[in-house]
């Protein structure tokens, strides 16, 4: 198998390449392709990954490249891992909306859109180039944020895509080491949009074990990893996945952001310090510091949708795909976040216990978001983006959303080709 990475020069990248190394048994690699326009970090990054290969004794190879096309040509999968603009842009996204009284966030609300805006046309050409030299069955997995919106044009454009998230496997794998068990004795019952999803079950060797986890002391635990108060959990009798604070707790949330540099600043800090331990020729494995960049489980989630693809196997995973009918209140097209059969056809959505309307409410609300961001990230205008805002839960309010319009396209102009 050949992969290409599209944004092999990411800090994340020795999370993936640690994968591929860990699990080649589980995905024969032959060749690992990465490829950024950032030339420096991604020879500091190609350095790394061929060290972590050489260690592990994979017999595959790993190169870097400046050009797209040397990338993908005769790729069976290629895996979008881009930001454009950076983390500079990132911090844009993070703190403007604040100025409004509004959540800074990079994949939610205001900072979302500005995300999408940027990222979706340069996707889009990307697909073009994979269509044209990849293979033709490859597959487009998709980590780049906001992924239901950046897979949803994918899909929309007719490319073979798959969008994906750790929050999942995170979750499962946090609680299968809670239980002291393998983690694929683990079934959750994940459902909702990419970074709005809920769980409703969990199942252990098919016993239900999310009552007993939200009533013991691991609620705590799970309160950190939520970000939502344990009794709250109780009362509600769920897990809502982190970014469900936003909308559960904004006030709180709010505060704190005023309070406190942003995750962007963290992060470009982090950054800074991996680049330069990825600069040290005898670094061979991933430093810990990685695990404060975010992404855990990045790896195993990719090797295992890979894997499922290529052999076929039809085992269930969490993946971002076309509606198609599972949540029955939102449109086919929509892209969704749910269990999937995974083969070498594609993802087939699992059944998924009605939602009710505490839920489903707030699903049909920022769907339609969704639907009119892309509307603005694929033909631009004003009035789409003000439109795509006004739709937003986290803003909803005209003054607001005419304020952060002007904020979102003065601070990405240079990056919104229809406002040269």
């Amino acid at each position: 198998m050949k992969l290409a990475v599209v944004g092999g020069g990411s800090t994340y990248t020795p999370e993936l390449v640690d994968g591929f190394a860990r699990l080649r048994s589980t995905l024969p690699i032959e060749e690992v392709v990465l490829t950024d326009p950032a030339a420096d970090r991604l020879a500091l990054v190609e350095g790394l990954a061929r060290r972590m290969f050489a260690r592990a004794g994979h017999p595959g190879t790993v190169r870097g490249t400046s050009s797209l096309v040397d990338a993908v040509e005769g790729a069976d999968a290629v895996l979008l891992q881009l930001r454009v603009g950076g983390q500079a842009a990132r911090q844009v996204d993070e703190t403007v909306p604040i100025q409004c009284g509004c959540i800074g966030q990079e994949t939610t609300g205001w900072g979302g859109l500005a995300k999408a805006m940027r990222t979706v046309p340069v996707v889009l050409d990307i697909a073009a180039v994979i269509a044209e030299h990849a293979k033709p069955d490859a597959w487009i997995i998709d980590f780049t944020n906001p992924v239901g919106i950046v897979t949803r044009a994918l899909l929309d454009a007719g490319h073979r895509a798959i969008g994906l998230c750790n929050v999942a496997i995170g979750f499962q794998r946090r609680i299968a080491t809670r239980a002291g068990v393998d983690p694929r004795r683990v079934q959750l019952g994940h459902a909702g949009l990419n970074h709005l999803t809920w769980i409703r079950s969990v199942l252990v060797d098919g016993q239900e074990r999310l009552p007993g986890l939200l009533a013991g002391e691991y609620a705590d635990e799970l309160s950190g990893a939520t970000g939502m108060p344990a009794d709250v959990m109780r009362r509600l009798g769920f897990l809502p996945s982190y970014y469900l604070r936003y909308y559960y707790g904004h006030d709180e949330v709010l505060a704190e952001q005023c309070a406190e540099p942003s995750r962007a600043e963290q992060v470009a800090a982090i950054e800074s310090e991996l680049l330069r331990l990825y600069a040290d020729s005898t670094l061979d494995t991933k430093p810990a510091l990685l695990e404060k960049r975010g992404g855990a489980f990045y790896s195993e989630a990719a090797v295992q949708l890979l894997a499922s693809l290529a052999g076929d196997t039809g085992d269930a995973q969490v993946v971002n795909l076309r509606n198609n009918g599972t949540l029955p209140f939102l449109a086919d097209e929509a892209v969704i976040e749910v269990p999937a059969l995974i083969g070498s056809g594609g993802p087939r959505a699992l059944p998924v216990p009605a939602f009710g309307p505490l839920i489903s409410g707030l699903v049909s609300h920022v769907s339609a978001y969704e639907e009119l961001a892309l509307d603005a990230a694929l033909h631009g205008g004003r009035d789409r983006v003000f439109a795509a805002l006004l739709a937003h839960p986290l803003i909803g309010q005209t003054a607001t959303a005419d304020k952060l319009t002007d904020l979102l396209l003065d601070a990405n102009r240079e990056h919104l080709r229809w406002l040269a």
